[in-house]
């Protein structure tokens, strides 16, 4: 996915075949010199939103950032733990 433009905290994606999602950063953090955002799809606040930990990839010539979804089990419990210290008001299942 590649951001094309982050501005209240609101992102939007677009992938390989044009279509554009919408997510709502949460939190952000960095870890080990990567950037990662923890975002929702749902901007209301809702208590019983989804939420999902995005990995900048970004390569030094890439012109806009490139994150990728965090699916290595390991890798996305860890930053869970890290994201619920940063969000202590929030339950993060």
């Amino acid at each position: 996915m590649v951001n094309e433009m982050e501005q209240n905290g609101k992102i939007v994606f677009k992938d390989e075949n044009g279509q554009e999602d919408v997510f709502y950063i949460i939190e952000e953090t960095r870890l080990g010199n990567v950037n990662y955002l923890m975002v929702t799809e749902d901007g209301d606040d809702s208590e019983e939103a989804e939420a999902y930990i995005l990995k900048d990839v970004s390569k030094p010539e890439d012109t806009e950032a490139v994150y990728e979804f965090v699916e290595d089990d390991r890798e996305l419990d860890a930053l869970a733990k890290v994201f619920a210290e940063l969000l202590e008001d929030t339950d993060i299942v």
